[in-house]
């Protein structure tokens, strides 16, 4: 016996209508059961990191590979100041106790070296045969720089170096004065124009005073 035996023809229509209805409303309900719809009004991009449990959101990864940002390094030192010199306390360039030789006719712990470069020129005015070569040899012995031999023409009183005024020769000639104990004197007038040089004219008195005592 159907479910609609004995109702109208109208009444029959309208319980068909209800029960449409009911299967279209249970066909709508299982749709959304299953979609998950409902649960959240909002969409979640692909790839988001999930919230944690306060509400924030994680950083996200670094991709591999990649080198982790480091803090920009202290700046360096200013570079140190220049070491000081080995030299000793207060000394300064040229002053006694440093090494270094002197220059021709510069001054020097051994002034009488610093002046044997100056050149000598050794003249006999005595009677005695090579009293010149042999002074002359005597101050090549002790480094002089001579550079000729010869007599010498004149009266002269006594042996001496002569040399030309505010020149280095002065200080030479005064320096082989007192090693061979003979003068030191400016030239005169006859050798004044002389080639420059020390001048060295002997007497008989070098030879008294030859220290080799020959």
């Amino acid at each position: 016996m159907s479910l609609f035996s004995g109702l109208s023809r109208p009444m029959k229509a309208a319980g068909l209508a209800l029960v449409g209805v009911a299967v279209i409303a249970a066909v709508i309900g299982g749709i959304t059961l299953t979609s998950g719809g409902g649960d959240s009004d909002t969409a979640t991009p692909p790839g988001t990191p999930p919230a944690t449990s306060d509400g924030a959101t994680p950083p996200s990864p670094q991709p591999s590979g990649t080198p982790p940002a480091s803090s920009p390094p202290a700046s360096s030192a200013p570079p140190s100041s220049a070491p000081a010199s080995s030299a000793p306390p207060g000394s300064q360039p040229g002053q006694p106790g440093q090494t270094g030789q002197p220059g021709p006719g510069q001054p020097g712990g051994d002034q009488q070296a610093s002046h044997k470069w100056v050149t000598v020129r050794v003249y006999n005015n005595s009677m005695i045969t090579g009293l010149a070569e042999r002074a002359a040899n005597d101050f090549r012995a002790s480094g002089w720089n001579v550079t000729e031999v010869g007599p010498y023409k004149g009266a002269l009183p006594k042996s001496a170096a002569y040399y030309r005024p505010n020149t280095d020769e002065e200080a030479a000639a005064k320096a082989l004065a007192l090693e061979f104990g003979i003068e030191a004197q400016p030239r005169f007038k006859e050798i004044q124009d002389a080639a420059q040089g020390l001048i060295v004219i002997l007497t008989k008195d070098y030879d008294a005073n030859d220290k080799d005592g020959s």
